[in-house]
Order: C-alpha cells, then structure tokens, then sequence
C-alpha cells in the first residue's frame, strides 16, 4: 500500500552485482531514437496445444497483443491500436479467442475484452467508470474470475464470467471495504486484508457458504500479510508474512486444524509464490538485494529444481504451461531489456524466443548497474545501484544525477530502463537511491521514513550526492537530481529544501501539494486510504499544517536551479494541476522552466514517440543546464 505513487519507474530503475569496468573508453553515442527502437515483451500465456504464446509487445510504438510460436519461427500481431496500449490476458481455453485488457489514455480505469480469431472484439465490462481486473482461470475452464467495482466505486466484488455466453455471478460481495485477495477452487473460502498502515494488515479466512470469518493475522503486533494461492485440493492456504521478523516468508495453512507451518524463508523478502495447474511446480521469488532470485521446487517431494541458467542475466518470473511441460522465463540485466526464453522439462532444453536490445547497439557499450551503500547523515546505511559512464576517469571528469524512485515505499531494481542507459551513453553518472522507507530491506528500514517526507528520506538523497562527489572522476560541480511520482516530489523537495544542494531538476509527474494529492485520491483506492493518512499524514486533521510545510507548492520562492517538469494529462494519481502550478510558481523566479505536457499519458509514459520526445528532451536540459552551465538568470 505504501507503493502508492508508484507504478511505471519502479521497475525502470534496477541494479545488479557485477565487477566494475577496470578501464575507460569512449562507446558510440547512441539517440534515443534508437535506445526506443528496443523492444518490450509483457504477458506471456500458452495455447491449449501448447504451439503458441500470448504475449504483448511495443514493437508498433505501442503496446498490441502478439502470438509467436513456441519454436520461435513466427510472430502475428492480433490487435492493432495506435491510440490505447492494449495488455494480453491469455487465449480462452479451448478456443483460439483471447481476453485483453486496456484503459483510456493512461486513466488507470481498465476494462476486460474479448477478441475473437475473426478480429471481433467484445468489451466484456463496459461500464464507463467499472475498473475490472483479471484474478484468473476457474478450475472448469468455462469461467474466469475478475475484481469490479461497478456496484460501488470504492471497493471491488469478486466475480466470474462463463466464457459460452459471457453472463456474470457474484462469488463475493465485498459490503465491509476490505480487499479480496484470493479464493480455493471450489469457491469456499475467500481470504480478506484490511490494511492498518502501510506497514501493517490483518488477515482474514471467510467460508463463503456460512459467512464465518476466521483472523489469521496476530493482535498486537505490526505485521504485513500477503496471500498467495489455495492449494488445488482446497486444503491449505499459502500466504507471506513477516510477522515475527524484518522480513516476509512462506506460510502454509491448513484450513481445517488452523495449523502454521514455515514453508520458505531467507535473509529477504520472499516476493511471491505460486503453483502449476496441477501443483507439479512450486515457484518462489525472492527480493535479493534489487534484484529477483527465482527458486523452484517439486511439491511431491520438496526437492528444489536446477533452474535453466540464463547467463548474465537475473530472472524476474516464470509461467508454466497448464499441462506443466514448458515454462516461458523472463531474464533481463541492466543493458538488455527482457526477453523471453523457453524451457522443455522433457528434454530440459532451454532457448531464446525473443531479441528485444535494438541490433544497432552492442550490449558491451552499455552499463551495467552496481549495487553500492553508502553512509547517511546518521550513519544508516543507505543502498543504492550505481551507473558509471564507461566514459568516466580521473581526467575526463563527468556530471552526475541522483536519481529517486517513486513510491513512497518503491525500490530501485535490477532491469533495464533506456532513460538510464541514455544519461549514461551521453556522459552522465546515475546514482538511483533506495532512500529509508524504500521496499526490500525489511519492515523496519520500511518505515524509517513515516511522517517524515521530505527530511530524512531527502537528506539521504543528498548524501548519495556527498558519495558521488568522492569520485574522483565526477565533476562535484555538477550533480542534479531526477525523479518520477514520489521521485519527482523529492526532487521539487530538494530544489525548495535545499536549493543550494543540486545544480538541476528534473520533476516526473511529481506531488508538490500533498494537501491536494491526500484529498483527490481514485475512489478505487478508498481501502487504504486511512493506512495513507496514517504514513503520510492527514489533511483533514492538524496534519494539515505539516502537509503544508512539505509541499514544494507553496514556497515555490525559494527555488533558485533549472528545473524541467513531465506530465501526462490523464494521471489519476498525480493530477495534472500539480505540475501546471509549480511550473508556473518557479517561473516568477526568473529560473529557466521546461514543461512537457502529454494529452495521451497517464502516470507513466507508455507509447514510444512520447519516452523519445520526453527523455530525449532530459538529456538536452541537462546537456544545456548541468553539462553546459548555462547561467541562471540572476
């Protein structure tokens, strides 16, 4: 729930351990025109035969759904829009339709579709204002189940659809506010989370046949928990937890002793877990230090599996095949985006289905994300993923830029982002900062930050740029800093805060009026909007004057840098209004102000021609303010 601004750029900014380059060159200077002619592949489901995979991908300038064949031969693209990113679902089993899923520029209000071979397409939840997001295949394969909040627009029910005659039923009727988060195959038992803070929830287990409601959290004790899945046989409950500890691991739960038993843990957050269609395969990933360690084990026996070695690159996720004979593996690194590989558990043989790094740039002249700490104002120790220009040595001094994710609560991990690869091919030093009350360092540095934005989390930025300074191949004159969503907010927080700290801004759809922001939060998000006012602090309340204090809005004067302002004009998160107004605030300074303003963006910039338009123009503010100097006026 922390993650409430956080969205696109959280998983944009990744890290990985790798040895640092012992020499400097000079690489090709790539455009963005072509670090955007990369390509992005999402989804990835199987046919019934098990010949193709759904997937979907930007190859177009946008995302569409693909179907490309298992050995890799062909690839068809099945939706053609040039306005809205469409998203695959997966093919309607026993069919050669598909379900898909799309909003309206960027509004964040998805919607359900079915296409048929012919090219037919069906809106299957068609009310203007019903958000409704796919929960997965019945145990049947004639029904799917969904979350909607077309009866109230403040809480989703949990529904399913029969895929013949496309007609709905209600499985849950969500009354209380709470929020679904899974249901046994037979349909018996719904589990419920109520969110306390954003460090903390209760649990609940409900018989969906008597109404009897079970807590499985324990009183009295700060506690996040996460469901995962009920096993096929509908006996047990699997679901994480860090109750008891700084991290989160897996629980069984047998449904009829109510007994406990600690299936997986490790020194990090286990991140997720699920099973095959039959259970063959249990699939755990854990949160490793900014980047997804992916384990595998045979639930008969308990055995961990080898996994397939992609080398040099970190796996983020797997799917398995419904009949459990090949599983497609998502592998990225710092210098290449995803691409998608193909396991055969018959012959254990292992290819590549997708090349998604643009064929004009080489990988070798790309930099690969380093995970380093450094030490803060109080002595914490602050993570961060660090990129060095290869460019960068003691005589070719470069500029640099502290980046921060969004959030509050993201994390900055291991994956690729052509924003980043693009500073860097062009000269600029990145240092993306895991800041206090970032994700993925256990409960307690998750909280470090509660009621204290734009502080403690700020000077931990400006202790990334006292370690960056320390290089001694980085210009200590010129150091900026850029961030998307809670990013951006530090970022107006450091030019309002400390305009003497940072040479330059570059504000991502950022808050800078958390009044407004607390106050104009999606109906959608009404079950943890008090765990918001809790961490963040309430507008309604005394809260209020300190909420004041911290938004850059409203003491606009004291900027004195170059500040460069994004924006998609269809954000629900982080209004429209938000960027208008510091823009013009900063303005009556006199301090040069660039502002990019996208019609068809929401919070998050999806469609290529923008990310070539928006952080091309990045570069050259930087280029002309941080690498240039040009002189502020005054």
């Amino acid at each position: 729930m922390k993650n409430f601004f956080f969205l696109i750029l959280s998983c944009m900014i990744m890290a990985c351990n790798q040895e640092k380059a012992d020499t400097s060159f000079t690489p090709p200077s790539y455009t963005i025109d072509q670090f955007y002619n990369n390509e992005r592949v999402t989804g990835g489901s199987f046919s019934d035969d098990g010949n193709k995979i759904l997937a979907s991908s930007n190859k177009t300038g946008i995302f569409n759904v693909i179907a490309m064949t298992t050995d890799g031969k062909m690839v068809d693209t099945l939706t053609h829009s040039n306005e809205e990113s469409i998203f695959s679902i997966g093919y309607i089993p026993g069919t050669e339709d598909f379900l898909f899923s799309a909003d309206k520029g960027g509004n964040e209000i998805s919607h359900i579709y079915r296409q048929s071979a012919d090219g037919t397409v069906t809106e299957l939840t068609p009310g203007e204002n019903e958000k409704a997001g796919f929960a997965g295949w019945a145990r049947d394969l004639k029904h799917f189940y969904y979350s909607s909040n077309e009866r109230d627009p403040n809480f989703f029910d949990m529904k399913k659809m029969n895929i013949d005659d496309m007609t709905t039923e209600v499985v849950y009727e969500n009354t209380d506010g709470l929020d679904i988060s899974s249901a046994s195959d037979d349909e018996k038992y719904i589990t419920l989370t109520k969110t306390i803070t954003t460090s903390s929830n209760e649990l609940y287990l409900v018989n969906n046949e008597t109404g009897e409601r079970t807590k499985l959290s324990v009183d009295g004790e700060e506690a996040t928990y996460n469901p995962q899945f009920f096993s096929k046989d509908n006996k047990f409950l699997y679901y994480m937890t860090d109750q008891g500890g700084d991290f989160q691991y897996l629980v069984k739960y047998e449904l009829e002793s109510g007994n406990k038993e600690t299936l997986f843990e490790t020194n990090w957050d286990v991140w997720y877990a699920y099973e095959s269609w039959n259970s063959k395969y249990r699939v755990i990933g854990i949160n490793e230090d900014g980047k997804t360690t992916v384990k595998m084990f045979d639930t008969e026996s308990g055995a961990e599996l080898d996994f397939p070695d992609i080398s040099g690159k970190s796996v983020s996720g797997v799917s398995i095949s419904r009949d459990e004979s090949q599983m497609i593996i998502y592998a990225a690194s710092s210098r290449t985006p995803t691409d998608m590989y193909l396991h055969n558990f018959a012959t254990g043989e292992t290819s590549q289905l997708t090349t998604t790094l643009n064929p004009e740039i080489e990988e070798k002249n790309l930099v690969e994300g380093e995970v380093v700490r450094y030490k803060s104002f109080d002595g914490l120790d602050i993570p961060a993923i660090y990129y060095k220009p290869h460019q960068a040595s003691p005589d070719e001094k470069v500029p640099a830029m502290v980046w921060v994710h969004g959030g509050p609560g993201g994390q900055s991990r291991v994956s690729f982002f052509e924003l980043i690869q693009y500073m860097t091919n062009q000269g600029y030093a990145v240092l993306a900062v895991n800041n206090r009350g970032s994700s993925g360092y256990g409960k307690e540095f998750y909280k470090m930050d509660n009621k204290k934005h734009g502080d403690v989390d700020l000077k931990d930025c400006i202790y990334g740029k006292k370690w960056l300074m320390e290089q001694n191949y980085i210009d200590s004159t010129k150091i900026g800093i850029i961030g998307g969503s809670y990013g951006g907010y530090m970022t107006m927080a450091a030019l309002t805060y400390a305009p003497d700290e940072f040479e330059v801004g570059v504000n991502i759809f950022g808050v800078t009026n958390w009044l407004r922001t607390l106050k104009s939060i999606p109906p959608w998000w009404e079950s943890f909007k008090n765990a918001l006012y809790d961490e963040l602090g309430d507008p309604y309340s005394s809260d209020s004057t300190r909420l004041y204090n911290i938004s850059p809005l409203f003491h606009t004067q004291h900027v004195n840098k170059p500040l460069m302002v994004l924006q998609g004009a269809n954000d629900p998160r982080v209004l429209q209004v938000e960027s208008d107004e510091i823009v013009a605030g900063v303005k009556k300074n006199g301090v040069p102000v660039e502002y990019v303003l996208f019609p068809d963006e929401g919070h998050g910039f999806l469609k290529k021609e923008n990310q070539i338009k928006g952080y091309g123009d990045i570069v050259k503010f930087l280029d002309k303010f941080l690498k240039g100097k040009e002189k502020v006026p005054g």
